[in-house]
């Protein structure tokens, strides 16, 4: 049926045009019942959403942009699945860009060629300093995520990585480790997620009584499992003994097991392994990983709220927060014995 109009599909419905516009929209206050007779009539008379027209009478898109540094990190994976599904709650769609960490990259989405195309944009910076950020000149509204510093104009939404680092060498600490070991982390300009880990890690160790030794920290910036085994490999082979490895992501951990198993050494009785994520395959190797996780849950909710807050008007400072996370255990590192 060429040319149907909302008004059609209220009609044949039984509805209001409104009920109609919410069920289109995805507004979750619509009964079950009565969505389902509305997506039937959509179904039976063909109607498509005029978007163009809708766009001009709000001036909205209902769409949002949401930019991670490398979308094959299954933490970021996992992340943006939360989040386009909390923000379809909200009646918004998701466009995801990888901006793979470069500074380039990262200023094109955050100049005004997002302007038009999506309402707001959520992205977790790698390279852009504050100061760069808060320069910029922004057409849509925007929320930070991440460990990056954000301006005191800005929202930003993160974990406290340095405290959930910390708690982490504590665990492996009372487990009776006294050789931790920090995998990896570049040795020039390291990125901000490693420095706050390393940050914590040094103030677990010292909470702990534990000496900070820098020949437990294995170098190399890597983004696979691979690079991670081979350079944790290359590490143990020139004599470093741990006796717990703290590694900086779930994928570094996956390297590290290959790592250890190859050389013979039994996870966790010879060394205790944690993981960072606690990505879907954390629960699924062998040993499973113990892990720092972030409430994703809550991340992604309150990210979207606070940058639908922007889009309707709102207009003040910054809003920084900070959401749970929990330290997951499980066989590679286990609860402490009584």
């Amino acid at each position: 049926m060429p040319n149907v109009r909302l008004s059609d599909v209220a009609r044949h419905a039984g509805v209001s045009t409104k009920t109609v516009s919410n069920v289109v929209h995805g507004f979750v206050h619509v009964r079950e019942s009565t969505r389902a007779r509305v997506q039937q009539a959509i179904d039976e008379l063909g109607y498509r959403p005029n978007l163009r027209g809708r766009n001009l009478a709000t001036g909205r898109t209902n769409m949002l942009a949401l930019a991670f540094p490398d979308l094959r990190i299954p933490y970021f994976a996992e992340l943006a699945h939360v989040i386009a599904e909390a923000a379809a709650e909200r009646g918004y769609r998701l466009l995801l860009e990888e901006s793979g960490g470069a500074p380039e990259a990262e200023r094109a989405i955050l100049s005004a060629e997002e302007a038009g195309i999506v309402d707001g944009v959520l992205l977790q910076p790698v390279w852009l300093t504050s100061t760069e950020i808060a320069q910029h000149r922004r057409e849509v509204p925007l929320v930070l995520l991440g460990e990056n510093t954000a301006p005191l104009t800005l929202d930003h939404v993160r974990i406290d990585n340095i405290a959930a680092a910390a708690q982490v060498v504590q665990h492996l600490a009372a487990l009776g480790r006294q050789r931790i070991a920090f995998a990896c982390a570049k040795q020039s300009a390291p990125s901000e997620t490693s420095r706050q880990r390393l940050i914590g890690y040094q103030q677990g160790l010292e909470a702990s009584g534990l000496p900070v030794d820098t020949s437990l920290i294995v170098p190399g910036q890597v983004a696979d499992a691979h690079s991670a085994a081979a350079a944790l490999g290359a590490a143990l082979d020139e004599g470093m003994a741990p006796d717990a490895i703290f590694c900086r992501d779930d994928l570094t951990a996956l390297g590290a097991l290959r790592a250890l198993a190859e050389r013979g050494i039994r996870v966790p009785d010879d060394v205790a392994v944690t993981g960072w994520d606690d990505s879907a395959v954390a629960s699924v190797v062998r040993p499973s990983l113990t892990c720092v996780r972030a409430d994703e849950e809550q991340l992604a909710r309150r990210a979207l709220d606070l940058l639908i807050e922007r889009i309707e008007g709102y207009d003040g400072l910054g809003r920084h927060e900070v959401v749970e996370h929990s330290l997951v255990l499980r066989e590679s590192a286990p609860a402490v014995a009584h």
